[in-house]
């Protein structure tokens, strides 16, 4: 018997190991281009996992896009100032977190920001300096509070007419936890999911390392590396300055708009935050960034990284204690 377990033993031991095979694909959708990098012994599986989880972004685009107008946000957008628009428990439950973030962050979040956007021509792609009276006038139909949620219901009510949801905030970060609770049901146990490189989860670690190397760009040189870390079962979001602009008036205006005082949020170049969940990384991010750095050592939830490059010095970069 013992003769039999040993034999048994070597070899398990001296049978030779799954060859882990490596898949990347990528998928346009909500805007972005999401990269799935995964890992696996069964390349047929692997890719029908892949496959599978795009099929999830392309849904979660039919809920959540601005762009497309039978999305159940774009009808929230048309109708909710004259009526409440029901909605699916999956939409009012991301509605609902998107209220908290903004109450955590003192109005720093803020999923009504879409007037904001389309004023600074964030939406054409050009930009453009409003006046100051226009943005005052936009002010009054921007704020989280104005958004009613009625939890029996699962409905979605304006306050004021001409509101409108804006999911560039937060969409891209629950498209990537999405697809990792698909790759995570397919038995995919290391992938590196990103959407258009600012937002990322890390799933497991490839083979022979203890997690994946994810670079932090540079806000003021895209050639260069402000950091480098090692994630494995975390996200990284990155919000920077670089990402939509203009100049006017010898000064760089960004998309990343402060929706209390309806400009956008100077002093900072970019921040990442390291997080369990992609949906918080990115959300947490804006605040961050509008807030500025003392801000966000006094309100930075528990087990988060925070990477902030200010506006400053010439090393600008550097992680929050």
């Amino acid at each position: 018997m013992k003769q039999t377990v040993i034999v048994l033993f070597l070899l398990a031991v001296l049978a030779p190991a799954q060859e882990m095979l490596r898949v990347e694909e990528t998928a346009d959708a909500m805007g972005s281009t999401y990269t799935v990098v995964a890992y696996g012994s069964d390349r047929a599986r692997l890719i029908g996992a892949v496959e599978q989880s795009f099929e999830e972004v392309r849904r979660i685009d039919h809920l959540l896009s601005n762009y497309r107008p039978d999305s159940e946000l774009s009808q929230v957008n048309r109708f909710a100032a004259q009526r409440p628009v029901e909605v699916s428990q999956e939409t009012f439950d991301l509605l609902a977190a998107c209220q908290e973030y903004s109450r955590l962050s003192e109005g720093a979040f803020d999923i009504s920001v879409g007037p904001l956007m389309k004023l600074w021509g964030f939406y054409r792609g050009s930009g453009r300096l409003p006046h100051r009276a226009e943005v005052l006038g936009v002010l009054e139909r921007v704020g989280y509070r104005k958004i009613l949620l009625d939890p029996a219901r699962r409905t979605v009510r304006f306050a004021r007419e001409g509101m409108e949801l804006d999911p560039g905030g937060i969409g891209k970060g629950y498209a990537v936890d999405r697809i990792v609770s698909v790759l995570q049901a397919a038995g995919v146990g290391a992938a590196l999911v990103s959407a258009g490189g600012s937002s990322i989860y890390a799933l497991g670690a490839p083979p022979g390392e203890k997690g994946w190397k994810v670079k932090i760009r540079d806000p003021r040189n895209s050639a260069k590396t402000a950091e480098e870390v090692v994630l494995s079962n975390a996200s990284l979001s990155t919000s920077g300055n670089y990402e939509k602009f203009f100049r006017a008036e010898g000064r760089i205006f960004s998309h990343i708009m402060d929706p209390r005082t309806g400009y956008p949020a100077p002093g900072m170049l970019a921040v990442s935050v390291i997080a369990p969940r992609t949906l918080d990384s990115e959300a947490w991010t804006k605040p961050f960034f509008i807030n500025g750095r003392q801000w966000a050592a006094q309100h930075k939830p528990a087990g988060f990284r925070v990477f902030l490059c200010e506006d400053r010095g010439e090393q600008p970069c550097a992680w929050l204690q």
